[in-house]
């Protein structure tokens, strides 16, 4: 670590607890990267059974399954950054241990089930729903890691590659299945015909990149559907050669799946133009209400061809009347992507050319260093 000015002070030390979600994690590393303190990762594995320990026993590590999971020791750190239910008790554990030597500031990313008095601060989005709190930020999008240099650096990497791929390029990110939404072999379908309409339109070629959520039984029938110059990447686990930042740096226009927030924040992130997929049809769309078409009728009467989802009907079901603190709503962030101009419904015109930056890492970072006053001492000492 080093010195803060001429101050015998150091920046803090920082923890980032990884959890399950690819999501959560890479928003938990974009504050960490943003934020340019020296940090550690931390990494669990869960017994089936965490969540009856999780709500019953308060700070534990009773969840984890110790000879899989990142051992936890002193020195303690400053700072513990987490997202996700499962690692919260373990982040409450290390202040408890580190008490006597120093207070651990705690940083959830998302909607703690916690009480929120028990997190120095959390930096969420509107989707969550969560009230106004002295120690919640309230973010218009998720934190991401996009940046020019990143983009820069993997699309050179990727360029060569694509040799015989006449460019302008348009990425297409593909999800998955997210709490009421489904992309089936349908959406499949449907997504192939209208990204290679848009490409058409432009004389563009697609640069396809799948994810770890989405379905196997769609990747063929997306192929098939593409019936203009592609290059297509299937993702596998722990690849190397893993395109999507590449994808992002490389297109003069990104489609992307409307199921995840975190995808649909880093497209807006590269200030290009945005296309978000609507996954479902019928009462299963995103978009609240459909164009030219009587709400009623087109959310409830008309039945969609996609195919019938049990869990997602349960899921809609629990977001229309279940509390709001055990859902969320994730076309509220579609709903500000679209008003702002960043982004359009794919097939429903077009966004802004040149788009707003977005601002929520910057807000995240000084609010971060409001939690550690001695460091601004130490600067104007």
């Amino acid at each position: 670590m080093s010195d803060i000015g001429p101050s015998t002070k150091k920046v803090p030390s920082v923890w980032l607890m990884m959890g399950h979600r690819a999501g959560d994690n890479s928003q938990v590393l974009a504050l960490a990267e943003a934020l340019g303190w020296p940090y550690e990762i931390r990494r669990f594995a869960y017994k089936s059974y965490e969540l009856l320990i999780n709500l019953t026993h308060g700070p534990t590590l009773s969840g984890t399954l110790p000879d899989q999971s990142s051992h936890l020791e002193p020195p303690w750190p400053d700072l513990v950054i987490s997202a996700g239910r499962r690692n919260e008790p373990i982040c409450r554990w290390i202040q408890q241990q580190a008490k006597r030597e120093k207070h651990v500031r705690l940083i959830h990313i998302g909607r703690p089930w916690a009480n929120f008095g028990r997190f120095d601060l959390i930096i969420t989005t509107p989707q969550y729903r969560l009230p106004q709190h002295p120690h919640i930020l309230q973010n218009n999008t998720p934190l991401h890691r996009v940046s020019q240099k990143r983009l820069e650096s993997d699309a050179a990497d990727w360029a060569d590659k694509l040799q015989g791929m006449p460019p302008p390029y348009i990425a297409v990110i593909v999800g998955g299945n997210s709490g009421p939404y489904s992309y089936d072999r349908e959406a499949a379908r449907r997504l192939g015909k209208q990204a290679s309409k848009l490409a058409r339109q432009y004389g563009a070629s697609l640069l396809v990149t799948t994810s770890a959520r989405t379905r196997a039984d769609t990747i063929q029938v997306l192929r098939d559907e593409i019936d203009v110059p592609c290059h297509f990447y299937q993702w596998r686990p722990d690849a190397e050669d893993n395109p999507y930042f590449a994808f992002l740096g490389l297109a003069d226009r990104i489609i992307v799946t409307g199921d995840s927030v975190s995808m649909m924040t880093e497209a807006c992130a590269t200030g290009k133009p945005v296309y978000l997929f609507d996954l479902g049809q019928g009462w299963r769309a995103m978009r609240r209400q459909l164009p030219g078409k009587p709400k009623l009728l087109d959310k409830y009467l008309k039945k969609p061809r996609d195919s019938f989802d049990f869990r997602a009907f349960v899921y809609l079901s629990g977001m229309h009347l279940g509390p709001n603190r055990i859902t969320r709503d994730i076309r509220i962030i579609h709903d500000y992507m679209i008003s702002s101009g960043r982004a359009a419904w794919l097939g429903e015109g077009h966004p802004l050319e040149s788009p707003p930056p977005l601002e929520d890492i910057s807000r995240a970072v000084e609010r971060v260093h409001t939690l550690f006053p001695e460091l601004s001492t130490a600067k104007s000492g």
